[in-house]
């Protein structure tokens, strides 16, 4: 997913105590950096602020990190000349999501057995369907066109 250009999250979300991998792409990757460092923070102050060095790939810098509980990630990044990406001095700023876990099922138990089969039955049968038609748009073209041999068992 694409947050903001160059940079890129493994995950929809940043979600609380998850680990996240991070690739970079930007200004530092594209002048042939042999380094680069990703220096991170949490929250307004940039609290457990951090500094790690990124693995250099086909695909830009990447590094994992682990987000604590916060509202925010806040990281910029530096070469090994100390030449610095920090989003024209803004720095790169994402919300951090809550991890929100239910301790008590809000599920209604009284509910009928009943609508549940009939979903899975319409369910089955919406999978047959799919099948027959990828069966048949995948086989059907080489079956007129004469390339579909049948596989002779002895």
């Amino acid at each position: 997913m694409e947050l903001t250009k160059n940079i890129f999250f493994n995950t929809d979300k940043l979600i609380e105590n998850t680990t996240v991998k991070i690739s970079y792409t930007g200004k530092l990757f594209q002048e042939n950096a042999n380094e680069v460092f990703i220096h991170y923070g949490f929250g307004i102050q940039w609290d457990d602020l951090n500094e790690i060095e990124m693995e250099k790939t086909e695909l830009g810098f990447q590094a994992e990190i682990n987000l604590v509980s916060f509202d925010t990630l806040n990281f910029c990044f530096k070469d090994s000349y100390n030449n610095w990406d920090n989003n024209d001095g803004q720095n790169y700023i994402f919300p951090i999501e809550k991890n929100v876990v239910a301790l008590v099922s809000t599920e209604d138990t009284s509910i009928n057995l009943l609508p549940t089969r009939r979903l899975k039955k319409s369910y089955i049968l919406s999978k047959k369907i799919r099948l027959a038609i990828y069966k048949i748009i995948t086989y059907l073209p080489k079956i007129i066109s004469g390339n579909y041999k049948r596989k002779v068992t002895e």
